[in-house]
């Protein structure tokens, strides 16, 4: 293990007494040790091994009850661990629930320097960085208020403020910041970008897919009180979303494939096999000399693909196609292209649309769309049936690599549901292009300088 780790935990685990019976707590009480177990020990996290460095911003994702919040409590030091150990090096700024360490008597001021005194911080510590505390929260007047008259919002403004401005070592966030409008939101990631900048440590949970993706050097995934993998957080994302979205008769099998490494698409898989038929289509375009604007690349092929488990319908073939219809995996800025799949009903589906997304290599959305908008569908497709999808575009991307996704959704009975789904089913480059291009896409600039 390496000597820089900032959080570590070895063989971390927390159990909690689960009753049957309101009584049951009371015979407990009266009656305690082992041969008189009035309650059933739940598993809230179990054998947890982990190391984060300094510097790192590390997301954290898992399905609700996974046990993420009973993770950052215990390293947070608010919840006792039943196994193992956990150490932290280092001053700790923690988010963990709205309004956790408020006193709802004191006004947001006494809150203020309540909370920076839990955090380490003298008064003349907290004196000297209130302005700034509220200057950030932006609650004006009601920072003499009582905090049981603040909004939500009005409550994650002061306790963001707050733990941002003790200069934390660790700052660990769990889902606060999906509270408060859209400028707040961008102010505080400013801030968390500014922190890291500084060489901070920074654990994050969240159920957004993008954030996690945008903001972190490596991501967690929990599952059932388990850490099953950790890793680049596109990766890591694209196993969680196909948890996510498996048939519960599939959730165990699949936490097994993902445990063991085998979550992407095998060797023998439809994706595979798709890659492998589109590694040399016989109406690509395999020379640069043919079209230097557009043309076929060896071995420009995903190896990261993921298929979702299959609900009634099945993608195949999967490419990306000149408008004359030849595969091409290289192409210009300007240029016009089509993406192309298709689609076996394996039983009968109601209200079908498909779907496209086009993703950086670090798994950030760039563009995507859909055949039709919910609700004005295609009506009924019966088992057995081919749907033939095509998406056209001109590409408007800067250079670069790029990874093109695939869904169908159908309506169930409980709602629009992907019916198949897959991530990474192939990829891209965009030829640099002439102009100084910087970010994501290609606005049509048109540049200029002059001497006045």
């Amino acid at each position: 293990m390496s000597s820089d780790w900032v959080i570590r935990a070895e063989g971390l685990g927390k159990s909690f007494p689960v009753y049957r019976k309101a009584h049951h707590r009371l015979m407990q009480m009266l009656a305690p040790g082992p041969e008189n177990r009035w309650y059933e020990e739940f598993d809230a996290l179990r054998g947890v091994d982990l190391e984060i460095h300094r510097g790192e911003t590390v997301g954290i994702v898992g399905r609700n009850g996974s046990g993420k919040s009973t993770l950052l409590q215990m390293i947070c030091g608010t919840l006792t661990p039943s196994r193992g150990d956990v150490q932290v090096r280092g001053r700790i700024a923690a988010l963990l629930e709205l309004g956790a360490g408020f006193n709802p008597e004191f006004t947001g001021r006494e809150n203020v320097f309540l909370n920076g005194t839990v955090l380490g911080l003298t008064n003349a510590e907290i004196e000297a960085r209130f302005d700034d505390i509220a200057a950030f929260a932006d609650i004006g007047p009601f920072m003499e208020q009582p905090v049981k008259t603040y909004s939500s919002g009005m409550y994650v403004r002061l306790a963001f403020a707050v733990a941002i401005n003790v200069t934390p070592e660790v700052l660990v966030v769990d889902e606060a910041l999906s509270v408060g409008d859209e400028a707040f939101q961008r102010k505080c990631f400013a801030k968390i970008n500014e922190i890291r900048d500084n060489g901070a440590t920074i654990l994050f949970v969240s159920h957004s897919a993008g954030t996690v993706i945008d903001l972190c050097d490596r991501a967690i995934l929990l599952d059932a009180g388990e850490l099953l993998t950790q890793g680049a957080p596109k990766h890591v994302v694209s196993l969680y979303q196909k948890l996510v979205y498996a048939p519960a008769d599939r959730t165990d099998a699949i936490r097994s494939e993902i445990r063991r490494g085998l979550a992407l698409a095998d060797a023998g898989s439809p994706a595979a096999a798709a890659a492998a038929d589109a590694a040399a289509p016989q109406d690509a375009l395999p020379l640069a000399a043919a079209d230097p604007t557009s043309f076929w690349e060896e071995g420009l092929v995903p190896a990261s693909t993921i298929l979702y488990e299959t609900k009634g319908a099945r993608i195949g073939d999967p490419r990306l196609e000149t408008p004359d219809g030849r595969r091409v995996n290289v192409v210009s800025t300007g240029g016009e292209y089509v993406y192309r799949y298709r689609v076996v009903a394996e039983r009968s589906l109601v209200g079908v649309r498909c779907g496209m997304m086009i993703k950086t290599k670090t798994g950030i959305d760039v563009a995507g769309t859909a055949t039709a908008a919910e609700g004005d569908c295609i009506p009924v497709v019966e088992a057995g049936s081919t749907i033939e999808v095509a998406f056209r575009f001109r590409c408007a991307l800067a250079s670069g690599t790029y990874f093109l996704n695939a869904g169908v959704l159908a309506r169930e009975a409980e709602g629009e549901d992907y019916v198949d789904r897959q991530i990474d089913v192939a990829m891209f480059r965009v030829l640099p292009s002439r102009l100084v291009l910087t970010g994501l896409v290609d606005l049509d600039f048109e540049a200029s300088a002059a001497v006045a």
